[in-house]
């Protein structure tokens, strides 16, 4: 004979059911990559394409967010340029001096668009997880965030491309692992090796600002899907000058 639940305490239980599958959204929303790629699924951004021989060669290295412009800085360079990316993360600025010789290959670069700073400036815990910066550990603190780019710059210099770094986007109030506006200093360092170096400087901070309540998601550095339309359209003009100058 099947026993029935009682009406009252059935109710209870499907409350409690939906209250905690509202905090592990909650959680999943909070912790990165949030509107990007996990490791089930292949991000269309890695998808390469094929190269016109006629055109000159692109490269764009960065994180999460330079993923999400990187289609539509392709379609804007249709016909102008070949556009690619390493089909990964790139992370941090160790990760990119461990790994920058898998990115460039062999092939011949023209410009090379490229972008360390969200990921050097957050805060993990000992397991590598995004915690308060109270609790955690920063990955690269301003001043090893300047070494590791500066050798980073020197090694793209022997590229012979045209070098353009783009300007760390803002953290936003909330965000997990990461301070509010902390993107401020390490862009302060970012520029003062740029100046050094004569490396041109591709603004987002400044262009995902002039708009952020609207094309950033809260407590979030990733973008609506119209905020990375807006980093495209800085990012590939900025390319288009680099291909245009001497």
């Amino acid at each position: 004979m099947i026993q029935r639940m009682p009406i009252s305490r059935h109710i209870i239980v499907v409350i409690v059911l939906c209250i905690a599958g509202a905090s592990r959204l909650s959680l999943a929303q909070a912790l990165e990559p949030t509107s990007r790629p996990t490791d089930k699924a292949v991000d269309p951004s890695f998808v390469d394409v094929p190269d016109d021989p006629n055109l000159p060669r692109v490269l764009l290295i960065g994180d999460s967010i330079s993923m999400g412009y990187t289609i539509p800085v392709r379609e804007m360079l249709k016909g102008k340029a070949n556009v690619h990316r390493p089909p990964a993360n790139c992370g941090q600025t160790q990760r990119g001096l461990d790994q920058l010789d898998k990115w460039l290959g062999n092939g011949k670069w023209d410009v090379i668009h490229f972008n360390f700073g969200l990921h050097d400036l957050k805060y993990l815990d000992a397991s590598g997880k995004y915690v308060d910066p109270s609790k955690g550990k920063q990955v690269a603190p301003p001043e090893v965030y300047e070494k590791n780019l500066r050798e980073l710059v020197a090694r793209l210099k022997k590229t012979g491309a045209k070098l353009i770094f783009a300007t760390t986007t803002p953290v936003p109030a909330g965000t997990l692992g990461r301070v509010e506006g902390d993107e401020v200093r390490y862009n302060k360092v970012a520029a003062r090796v740029m100046a050094d170096t004569g490396v041109a400087i591709d603004d987002l901070h400044a262009v995902a600002m002039k708009d952020q309540q609207t094309i950033q998601r809260p407590r979030n550095v990733h973008f609506t899907p119209e905020g990375y339309k807006m980093l495209a359209a800085s990012a590939a003009a900025s390319i288009e000058r680099a291909l245009q100058g001497p």
